[in-house]
């Protein structure tokens, strides 16, 4: 079990990251473990993040199969909260969000985390928005497609530029494969990118590359998704 400490150990420094969100409230306990096997977790290692305590729900109201779901026993008969959430805590004991598990990508035998390129993505200085999702292929099951919005004075960005960009700061198995140049990202009013709607768009974009010997990794859309 990988426990973090909680506001009380709060030495004052600051976290290691400005990305974490910080430790644990006082009198709740964290594990982060595998998403596969369910085992318990290093430092520095990225899992699903469970929850035990006073604080934390007993259920869902008059839904018992969503509590089945989200509430799971141990070895030692503890209950804890599936939360959801890929995380890991850090070597100070900070906790650091990377996706949610339902928006992993399943990449041939790994799973990648869209929000972690989108982060790679945004330290581009040519590019204004990004967004990734997932793409269907044939021998890995998913790849990564980046939708990219180029900066005005950045048209002369092409693809790979792109795709060289991620592959130099992330794992092999991470890398962008295609990439999108589109108008604009579909987000809601409060920001939060609309993950159905590039499915959708790229489920499109798959559909028009049918019938090409051979499909072009980057298709030029004028039009808003």
């Amino acid at each position: 079990m990988c426990d973090l400490p909680s506001d009380h150990d709060n030495d004052g420094s600051s976290p290691s990251s400005s990305l974490s969100i910080g430790r644990l409230a006082p009198c709740v306990q964290a594990r982060i473990v595998d998403v596969e096997s369910g085992e318990a977790l290093p430092p520095n290692r990225a899992g699903e993040l469970w929850l035990r305590g006073a604080s934390v729900m007993q259920g869902y109201l008059r839904n018992k199969d969503a509590t089945v779901a989200a509430l799971v026993s141990d070895a030692a008969g503890q209950r804890w909260l599936r939360t959801g959430d890929l995380c890991y805590v850090d070597s100070r004991g900070f906790l650091h969000v990377v996706d949610r598990l339902k928006e992993l990508i399943k990449y041939k035998a790994y799973q990648v985390a869209p929000a972690e390129l989108e982060d790679v993505l945004a330290a581009h200085p040519g590019i204004r928005d990004a967004a990734v999702a997932p793409y269907l292929d044939d021998e890995a099951g998913e790849i990564p497609v980046a939708c990219v919005v180029r900066k005005p004075e950045s048209h002369h960005l092409q693809a790979q530029d792109v795709i060289s960009f991620v592959q130099h700061k992330v794992a092999p198995y991470k890398m962008i494969r295609k990439v999108v140049f589109v108008d604009a990202i579909p987000r809601s009013p409060s920001g939060k990118i609309l993950r159905a709607h590039l499915k959708s768009f790229l489920r499109t974009v798959a559909g028009e590359a049918q019938g090409q010997s051979t499909a072009p990794p980057t298709y030029i859309l004028r039009s808003k998704i």
